[in-house]
């Protein structure tokens, strides 16, 4: 019988390699070529000497609903979208008042619509570089050779997770394999939950699932389990979170069903749901490009009014800190969006602040 910190398999002599998921498991709708998803044809409605109010890069949740929020406003408004989104895979976004387990290509067709009725344009490629002019006007290259001028930018270009280099692992995710506790916490009650990863990352992500099931073990695929403070040991020995350490060899399933974790040292171990906590990086680097402040998990820092530390430029979604809801991440662009749209009306046609005495 596992249990405790104590009983942790040997760190083998060459520990498994942790590498980022790249899009060899994309559907087949998410996998177009650059050439595919870019042109150099001019875009539709707008000349290269166009400057647009506001220019939007991701077309998730937050992109989206900003979008609407904004031409609502009749501000003239382009979103720009790589189309891949994180949650490709996920089979339903829960928590979404109103549209409970929709599918994520569903939630954004359905957005993509709405935005395109409310007057904005959509951009389906990449965005490759952006910079702030000395006039405080945006420049971004697009691939494919267009060019988008605004006057403020919106950044919604959300995260990347990191993947565990384990074969299996990529036909039960979005259904039985999953990265946030939140989003798919529910649907491990009196199920046998298996966290894959190392440290304080995997520790809390351990404690987290302990609010539906108590049937938890930690593996650490080859890497040290890097249990540094006593806390840790301390709270998993008390729940009986035992820790192994030794790497995996792959994830047997059934379609989308898992049967076990099978290890180089001959374990096999049954589960029904793998929760996975290597780390996190921003979808593309233009936060970086432009100077945005970030924090130490690379989030960018942001102010009440989604304001980045970059004149004019916001940021939304799952790049700025707090959690990664789709539902959270949609208020986060709309939010955004009412104060890009205070920011654009001319003093003219706005009250100045009252100043209070204290």
């Amino acid at each position: 019988m596992l249990s405790g910190c104590a009983l942790r398999a040997a760190r083998p002599d060459q520990p498994s390699v942790q590498s980022a998921h790249t899009d060899s498991f994309l559907p087949d709708a998410l996998t177009m070529s650059t050439e595919q998803r870019t042109s150099t044809q001019p875009i539709s409605g707008l000349r290269d000497v166009d400057i647009v109010d506001v220019a939007i890069v991701g077309g998730g949740p937050a992109g989206l609903s900003a979008a609407i929020w904004l031409a609502r406003y009749l501000h003239r408004v382009v979103l720009i979208d790589s189309g891949d989104p994180r949650n490709w895979e996920t089979r339903g976004v829960n928590g979404f008042l109103g549209l409970p387990g929709i599918r994520p290509a569903e939630l954004r067709g359905r957005g993509r619509d709405e935005a395109r009725a409310a007057g904005a344009t959509l951009i389906d490629g990449m965005c490759d570089t952006v910079r702030r002019r000395n006039d405080g006007i945006f420049e971004l290259a697009l691939a494919g050779g267009s060019t988008i001028r605004s006057r403020r930018l919106l950044l919604a270009i959300g995260l990347k997770d990191v993947w565990p280099d384990i074969p299996g692992l990529e036909h039960v995710y979005g259904a039985n394999a999953h990265v946030c506790p939140d989003c798919d916490g529910r649907e491990c009650v009196g199920k046998k939950v298996v966290v894959i990863g190392s440290g304080r990352k995997a520790v809390g992500l351990a404690l987290d699932i302990t609010t539906w099931t108590r049937d938890i073990i930690i593996c650490t695929n080859g890497e040290p389990a890097a249990l540094d403070l006593p806390e840790y040991c301390t709270k998993l020995d008390t729940l009986n979170i035992p820790v192994l350490e030794s790497p995996i060899t792959c994830v047997r399933h059934s379609g989308e069903r898992v049967i076990s974790i099978d290890f180089e040292d001959g374990l096999a171990l049954d589960t029904d749901k793998i929760f996975f906590a290597i780390g996190q990086y921003p979808a593309d680097d233009l936060g970086a490009q432009l100077g945005c402040e970030r924090d130490k998990d690379g989030h960018i820092v942001v102010d009440d009014a989604y304001h980045t530390s970059v004149r004019d430029c916001y940021a939304a979604g799952d790049i700025i800190p707090g959690p990664q809801l789709a539902i959270a991440a949609a208020g986060d662009g709309a939010i955004a969006a009412l104060a890009i749209h205070k920011s654009l009306v001319p003093m003219e046609r706005r009250l100045e602040k009252l100043v209070t005495a204290d």
